[in-house]
């Protein structure tokens, strides 16, 4: 499996704060990679350094390309994408409308078949095809999540990076929405999720990164992970096995 994403000794600060200390990890093509931690370990500043939002030292290659210096539309028109954790849609347009917009690089550019994408994009969230006049506004939690996936997927992106998908939502949405990541995976598109619920995170990811205050504490393969006794007490909640 060749490396997606490689980031390597990425540092952040805030001022004179350290927001994020020497983190590494790697994402291969197609696969699914999570980060867990606590609140405030910098799960967030990651996906935001990456993205190009947040100034950094370190490395960030993508596709094998270095992104130093790399704008964020440019980093999107290479097909990295971010659902960041407050999904910032356009309230006052429709579904439709939305979703048009995630393709906005494509439709620059000339590109064909946004149609077919659309209509795909539909057929994976139905509810989205059932809402698609009514104002992004009006939505429920679990389908404005929905459609902050469905206009990422919009932009046809090779890493899907996602923030706390699941924040704020019901537990059977909460299922939903992991079983839709999981399902994704089918379409060769390699994600990153950053998430607090470990446990439905472990249960999807193929290799998971504990990040706790400003570096990573921890990683291995997901299965791995879940079977610690620090994560499975820290973070899922039971004492691991010994």
């Amino acid at each position: 499996m060749s490396t997606m994403l490689e980031v390597s000794d990425l540092r952040v600060y805030y001022g004179k704060v350290e927001g994020l200390h020497r983190a590494s990890l790697k994402v291969g093509e197609g696969s699914i990679v999570t980060v867990i931690g606590p609140n405030g370990a910098g799960k967030t500043t990651l996906l935001g350094a990456i993205m190009g939002l947040l100034p950094c030292s370190g490395s960030v290659r993508y596709a094998g390309a270095d992104l130093a210096g790399t704008s964020v539309e440019a980093r999107v028109s290479m097909g990295l994408c971010l659902v960041p954790e407050r999904r910032e849609l356009f309230g006052e347009l429709s579904v439709e409308d939305n979703l048009r917009l995630g393709a906005f690089q494509r439709i620059r550019r000339g590109e064909r078949g946004l149609d077919a994408d659309m209509e795909a994009v539909y057929a994976r969230f139905p509810r989205l095809k059932e809402r698609h006049t009514q104002l992004a506004a009006t939505l429920s939690g679990g389908e404005r999540q929905m459609l902050a996936l469905g206009r990422a997927l919009m932009a046809k992106p090779r890493l899907l990076m996602l923030d706390e998908p699941s924040l704020g939502l019901a537990p059977r949405i909460v299922r939903e929405i992991f079983h839709i990541i999981a399902d994704l995976r089918k379409t060769g598109v390699a994600i990153l999720l950053v998430e607090q619920n470990a446990r439905a995170a472990l249960q999807v990811a193929d290799y998971g990164y504990v990040l706790e205050p400003g570096e990573v504490a921890l990683e291995g393969r997901s299965a791995e992970l879940a079977e610690n006794p620090r994560v499975a007490e820290s973070y899922l909640g039971f004492a691991g096995k010994s």
